[in-house]
């Protein structure tokens, strides 16, 4: 069943629609009525993240992939010594 909850201890994991096993859920929060969501102390924590980071939040199915944006200085050189070579533009695309 997609979106089914099986509990291991005190964790719970959802599964896909395809039956195996997608992730596991141990932190959760609510919508506040300001459509506001406060990321459980252990998710920040573990993830290194920051009062005032900026985020990205990308439409995945039916849920959301949340990313912080980098900083500017840490894109510098990303694609140094990359080979533009029959780099395609959009206008020959079909």
């Amino acid at each position: 069943m997609a979106g089914a909850f099986e509990p291991a201890g005190e964790m719970l994991f959802l599964q896909n629609s395809n039956r195996s096993w997608i992730g596991k859920m141990s932190d959760t929060a609510t919508l506040s009525a300001k459509f506001q969501i406060s990321i459980p102390k252990q998710v920040r924590d573990g993830q290194g993240w920051q009062a005032g980071q900026e985020f990205v939040f990308i439409p995945k199915g039916k849920g959301v992939l949340v990313m912080p944006v980098p900083e500017r200085g840490r894109l510098r050189g990303i694609a140094r010594g990359a080979d533009i070579a029959g780099h395609r533009d959009r206008s020959d695309r079909f």
